[in-house]
């Protein structure tokens, strides 16, 4: 039995063993596995996840059971500190001497620390391994300041774990960009506003000369003479490879560090093969775990007796989601040094950037950066490795077809799925044909497919969807891995079997902990079947950030406040109480396009102060932060115009106190006109209203926003209590059938049958559950609560709404500063 030792047992180091007891017999090989860390092999991918969730068991890519059921030994907390290349052995730091007969280095790599002065200092910490985390998640609950040194990938990760620990965060970077690897300038800047907007604090053009403090930091000082006042520092500026050990035994490394490898991953000893962050392959470093299980794979290969593998440059294009927001670079993505033709689209004010480079013979896609909306990634990634041929305009591939069919690009077999584990499409579709799997969650465990960056995620449920369409079978679009029910499903099942919390709900029909999709997707549909108080109960917990505060968070980390005014009507002492509300505590006011009236500046801490006194005046929440009905926008209709055919106003106010509070898929949006001259723009909402002579039209799923859809006529020429009832029966049949997030406009479309058969069963009652509908918005009707108002009554609730656990002091970082006699954040960076 050939010995195997494995030194290292990170990703890399534990996909080695799982490769290789995959390939090979147990009886061929005796595997032994160290590791510095006392924990198996995790996930260092998904880090920053321990700090919403410290647990290293929901990290670990397996439990210690599996190595002792694939007869391999693991020795953790161990470091191996000599290897013998004469006798064959390696020796650690404990004393343990074990022969081989071929060795693995798959040592990974240390966080790279810059020769700043100061480094050694109380509050200076590296961002790479559990116990960094637990050091820093400990320091922190004695500091409100931190920065973060390093702008890319790692450094960008690590501010999101500073923002998961209520720090006021900065990132201070060397270069001019941020992530100046992948995105270029405009990109950046697309970058920087998102996370300007989530409060972070944006340092460019910054070379750090000193870190100040007595034993502890208290500072940091640049290059420039500038300074900042922070109490910590993580340090995420990069990665050096660990090839101590390759540099004591002889073996080669690189000028800039690294073992030196061939295209076998064999070092210059035949028997040592160097894989992952420590192998250093044709002067290049891979930082990315995909090239790692690549490397593993190859060695697997050779130890095997299958020489036909090896390793060549691989592709580092990569797609994450940094604080919430979607960046992903695939290809050439900046072209600095390749003749191109770039296509750039650019939303300053969503914050969306997208530019793609055609080669100059307009024939392929070279690469292309995307920032705020990276949903088109895996297909633009697949059409520059396979160098499929392009659309006729090549703008639709990030602008979509804008006029007749869209075209559907159809990727080879052969194309790269997965990255990570080497699977192409043709292993997937092969598998589903095979084994005629019907849940995704046993296609990724056949192939691996996704279960590593995750990254290939979407297209892999493409590529799934679309082969069950060929083989003639119903897809199940389940709302995400830990239920395997879609989203109506799952609202059938709280409703019949009376589930009003989450954790009864997973236990019994889910698995797992529960993810970001299913936690407010299951939060809203509780809200939209019992009404109940959504911060009661535990409810807290799974809703969106926004709900948890019943604020919009603003820029610069300040809250507003939105009070309904149904219909736009409001009376001169209702207004004079904003203008009160709005002065005593200092609040930026504006006349918003649905009507009402938004105070902005507000403190988490004010918030019920401030929702006491709008209380006391008779106004209700406007739920701007929910997933609800948002406004009825009216003209003034026949009260006040010569045209007005209705009083539109006196509808829009009763529609709006009609469908208050009331939870949905997504936010809703609703007008009333009083003629066809339409100046509520009732034709651009989720339904809206217009005013004939002979009663009113109602028009539903229209929307505006970045992508504008006209509402359809549902009915025409209908009295007021019709339009109620019809209007009833749409939006509960919106909230039982729609999938999470999607507007009235995008379930429309993917309806099938369209508005013809929405008429059918809202106005023709095809399905025969009219009165039923009727009924479920009557009981949501009756059991409304105004939601800041049970909080300004209930003292336990209120005591959420503090800055800090540990004391009632506001935030002292808030700064503003007066614009047109009223008040703004300041800039970041002035």
């Amino acid at each position: 039995m050939e010995k195997i030792i494995v030194i290292g047992n990170g990703m890399v180091g534990y996909k080695f063993c799982e490769k290789l007891r995959a390939k090979a017999d147990k009886n061929k090989f005796e595997i032994t596995v160290f590791g510095e860390e006392p924990h198996p092999a995790y996930d260092r991918v998904h880090l920053s996840e321990y700090f919403t969730n410290p647990s290293v068991e929901n990290l670990e890519m397996a439990p210690r059971s599996w190595y002792e059921e694939n007869d391999i030994e693991l020795i953790s907390g161990e470091m191996i500190n000599q290897i013998d290349r004469v006798n064959k052995t390696v020796t650690s730091h404990k004393g343990t001497t074990l022969s081989y007969d071929k060795l693995i280095l798959a040592t990974g790599s240390s966080a790279f620390v810059p020769p700043i002065n100061g480094v050694e200092k109380e509050g200076v910490f590296v961002y790479r391994t559990i116990e960094d985390l637990d050091a820093i998640i400990d320091y922190s609950k004695k500091t409100k300041k931190a920065a973060v040194l390093g702008g890319g990938l790692l450094g960008l990760e690590a501010a999101k774990a500073m923002i998961d620990l209520k720090q006021e965060t900065h990132v201070i970077e060397f270069a001019p960009r941020l992530m100046p690897r992948q995105l270029d300038e405009a990109g950046s800047n697309a970058l920087i506003t998102k996370m300007e907007d989530l409060g972070l604090t944006i340092h460019l053009n910054k070379n750090t000369k000193n870190i100040s403090g007595e034993e502890k930091m208290t500072g940091m000082e640049f290059q420039d003479d500038s300074e900042l006042d922070v109490e910590m520092l993580v340090i995420s500026a990069g990665i050096k490879p660990r090839d101590e050990l390759a540099t004591a035994c002889g073996l080669a490394v690189g000028p800039r560090g690294g073992i030196v490898v061939n295209d076998l991953l064999q070092t210059d000893d035949t028997n040592i093969f160097a894989i992952g962050e420590c192998a250093l392959h044709k002067n290049m470093i891979y930082g990315l775990v995909a090239p790692g299980y690549e490397m593993a794979d190859v060695v697997v290969n050779q130890l095997i007796g299958d020489n036909d593998k090896a390793f060549e440059s691989y592709d580092m294009s990569t797609k994450l989601k940094l604080i919430g927001v979607d960046v992903a670079s695939f290809g050439n993505a900046i072209c600095e040094n390749e003749a191109h033709k770039p296509i750039v689209f650019e939303d300053k004010h969503a914050g969306i950037y997208k530019r793609i480079n055609i080669s100059e013979d307009g024939q392929r896609l070279l690469g292309g950066i995307l920032v705020g909306e990276a949903e088109a990634y895996n297909m633009l990634l697949q059409v520059t490795l396979n160098g499929m041929a392009l659309p006729p305009q090549p703008e639709d591939l990030i602008l979509g077809s804008r006029g007749g069919e869209e075209a559907k690009m159809e990727l080879p077999d052969t194309a790269q799925i997965c990255s990570c584990e080497n699977v192409t499409k043709g292993d997937i579709s092969q598998a589903i044909i095979d084994n005629e799997y019907e849940d995704l969650a046993d296609v990724k465990a056949c192939t691996k497919a996704g279960t590593g960056c995750g990254a290939c995620n979407p297209i892999v449920k493409d590529i799934f969807n679309d082969q069950w369409a060929k083989m003639g079978k119903t897809v199940k679009n389940v709302i995400c891995e830990h239920f395997d029910y879609t989203r109506q499903e799952l609202l059938d099942i709280i409703k019949i079997k009376k589930i009003q919390d989450y954790n009864q709900l997973l236990d019994e029909y889910g698995k797992g902990d529960g993810c970001e999709t299913c936690r407010p997707a299951v939060a809203s549909i509780l809200a939209s079947t019992w009404n109940e108080m959504i911060l009661e109960k535990g409810k807290d917990a799974i809703q969106d950030t926004n709900d948890k505060y019943l604020a919009n968070i603003q820029k610069g980390g300040s809250y507003s406040v939105v009070p309904r005014i149904p219909g736009g009507e409001i009376t001169p002492d209702k207004l004079i109480v904003i203008g009160e509300v709005a002065k005593k505590y200092d609040l930026y006011t504006k006349i918003t396009g649905g009507q009402r009236i938004d105070l902005f500046g507000a403190q988490v801490h004010q918030l019920p102060d401030i929702w006491e006194e709008l209380i006391n005046a008779g106004f209700e929440s406007g739920h701007a932060y929910g997933k609800s009905l948002r406004t009825v926008k009216s003209c003034v209709g026949s009260t006040w115009c010569r045209y007005g055919l209705h009083d539109s106003v006196s509808f829009a106010i009763e529609v709006e106190e009609r469908y208050r509070g009331l939870r949905s898929p997504h936010k809703l949006k609703s007008a009333v006109s009083g003629c066809r001259r339409e100046c509520a723009e009732a034709q651009s909402k989720d339904f809206g209203i217009i005013a004939t002579e002979e009663g009113w039209n109602l028009y539903v799923c229209g929307n505006g926003g970045s992508n504008p859809q006209h509402a359809l006529l549902l009915a025409g020429d209908i009295d007021s209590e019709t339009c109620l009832k019809y209007i009833d029966r749409f939006l509960m049949f919106y909230i039982r059938t729609a999938e999470p997030l999607n507007r009235t406009s995008t379930w429309l479309n993917k309806l099938e049958g369209g508005i013809d058969y929405l008429k059918e069963v809202i106005v023709e009652d095809s399905l025969g559950i009219g009165e039923e509908l009727e009924r479920e918005m009557d009981f949501m009707i009756n059991t409304y609560k105004c939601e800041w108002k049970e909080v300004v009554n209930n003292p336990e609730l209120r005591k959420r709404f503090t800055h800090f656990v540990n004391t009632s002091i506001p935030d002292p970082t808030m700064k503003f500063e007066e614009m047109r006699g009223q008040k703004k954040p300041v800039e970041w960076g002035a």
